[in-house]
């Protein structure tokens, strides 16, 4: 790597505190395809207020590029790989005083849509290059860049496309401390033996203790063995994640790092997720005005296309359509369930083709019961939250889950599937809870159509035949705190241990 030009430093004022590079291949609003984007924008936000100076480093997707503010170059790299040079870029995040960094590879990067995929649904053909280079350029840039005048103390990698820069920074003498978050296992960042000799990685790192993953090269792997701390989304997706169900293949290399893996839940952003102050919904409400939620469903039925009324039980579906959220659970359900002339669902959602085409079918049978948008739209998505009465979250498996604590906020009572993340945020409602007034959702064991449903049919009987106490339900759930604050001191202590093994790795060489 060889640094061809800078302009002056881009500075911000920071408080005094922990220097964290952060590094993620989406953060919202800038680029967003699924829960990764909204924390990878909350989590240095937070830190940021807990008196650390956290900055944001992502590729320079068109969408970034046209959102940052106060954009200005930093410097150009030329980098192994890349023909043309790469610029990075610097600014502020649309909606917070968070300095970001763009690196800015045209050939890589400058594609509209979706990042990881192209307009057909599949994933682009260069996409282990791609991330490659973003690895690259975050480990040149993790052992400080003069043209930046700052280097962090921590690198942060989030998921499989930023696996590799922990790798890549093994020998470096001048490396920070890496910490490593595993979003979701089953995204794993593989790839054929062939890709690997041809991208030129170092064949050192083509090993069973380096990235090599039944003679596939896996970029994931690289962040679990090469970081000094590793942790996942939540506590008992860390306890899943090491049993050969959950696993993905990697249960035990993460039973093997023992003490260096744990779970932290994510948080959520109350300045955004908050129906008492949400710009994008018809009518704000709190605990203590449940009643004009009511509203909400009403608009949420014109929008679409369902006949207005107040009585309707109204559930969602915001997601990707993929096998593991158990979209097949809810297509499974849909023939009994609307036999109730008064249960509606509105779904917005994309992903893969024959999901989505089964949902439209079945839509266009039900024309007054369901409403579908094909996509995401943020809007949306707010609207859904406040107008719904439940929120299904019939997953497989879920990391951590943002939706069911958005939809606590919101008074939607979610029902889900007891795994990860969703059994960490919900109180099941039984007699008991109930009557002690813990209860703030419906859990169900199996998955499996039935157990779906006969968690509705409880929700439905408890919401027409108990309101009172269906307000009570919902309104505990408005009152739970999972905002970052409480994660973000967590991630602090995450930051010190590794800190401190990374000194003691240090030291040992020296």
């Amino acid at each position: 790597m060889e640094q061809l030009s800078a302009s002056s430093s881009f500075s911000v004022a920071t408080p005094q505190g922990l220097r964290v590079l952060i590094a993620s291949s989406e953060a919202h609003p800038l680029i967003k395809t699924g829960g990764l984007a909204d924390v990878a924008a909350s989590l240095p936000t937070a830190l940021r207020q807990l008196g650390c100076d956290a900055r944001l480093i992502l590729p320079a997707y068109p969408r970034a590029v046209r959102q940052l503010r106060e954009p200005k170059p930093v410097c150009e790299l030329r980098m192994q790989g890349c023909r043309a040079n790469i610029r990075i870029m610097a600014g502020l995040h649309p909606d917070h005083d968070l300095p970001v960094y763009l690196v800015d590879a045209p050939e890589s990067f400058a594609r509209e849509g979706n990042p990881y995929t192209d307009l057909s649904g599949r994933d682009w053909g260069d996409n282990a290059e791609r991330f490659l280079l973003f690895c690259r350029v975050i480990a040149v840039i993790a052992q400080g860049l003069p043209a930046m005048n700052w280097q962090p103390e921590i690198l942060h990698g989030n998921d499989w496309q930023t696996g590799l820069a922990p790798a890549l920074l093994q020998d470096a003498p001048h490396r920070p401390a890496t910490v490593f978050t595993i979003h979701n296992l089953a995204y794993q960042g593989l790839f054929d033996r062939a890709t690997y000799d041809r991208i030129g990685l170092p064949s050192t790192l083509w090993s069973l203790s380096g990235l090599e993953f039944h003679q596939r090269l896996s970029f994931i792997k690289g962040g679990i063995v090469f970081s000094n701390r590793v942790n996942t989304v939540s506590p008992t997706y860390a306890a899943e994640v090491r049993t050969p169900r959950f696993g993905c293949g990697l249960d035990g290399l993460l039973r093997q790092i023992g003490g260096r893996f744990s779970g932290i839940l994510n948080g959520i952003d109350y300045d955004v997720w908050n129906p008492d102050s949400d710009p994008l919904i018809l009518q704000r409400y709190s605990r203590e005005h449940f009643g004009l939620k009511v509203e909400n469903k009403l608009d949420l039925q014109r929008e679409f296309g369902l006949p207005r009324s107040e009585d309707a039980f109204v559930l969602g579906y915001i997601g990707r359509l993929v096998e593991q959220k158990g979209v097949d659970l809810i297509l499974a359900i849909l023939p009994e369930l609307l036999r109730d002339p008064r249960v509606q669902l509105v779904v917005v959602a994309a992903g893969e083709r024959q999901i989505e085409q089964a949902l439209l079918d079945i839509a266009a049978k039900y024309p007054r019961q369901i409403g579908i948008f094909i996509g995401y739209d943020e809007t949306r998505a707010h609207r859904i939250e406040a107008g719904c009465d439940v929120f299904l979250m019939p997953s497989r498996f879920e990391p951590c889950g943002l939706n069911q604590i958005y939809s606590l906020r919101y008074g939607t009572v979610p029902i889900v599937h007891r795994t990860g993340g969703l059994a960490d945020t919900v109180v099941n409602s039984t007699p008991d809870t109930l009557a002690q007034g813990n209860a703030t959702g419906f859990l169900f064991d199996e998955t499996q159509p039935q157990a779906l449903l006969n968690a509705i049919w409880q929700a439905l009987r408890l919401y027409r035949d108990d309101p009172e106490g269906w307000r009570r339900l919902a309104t505990t759930g408005m009152a739970q705190d999972f905002s970052w604050e409480a994660s973000a001191r967590q991630y602090l202590q995450l930051y010190s241990d590794a800190l401190a093994e990374h000194q003691t790795c240090h030291a040992a060489s020296a």
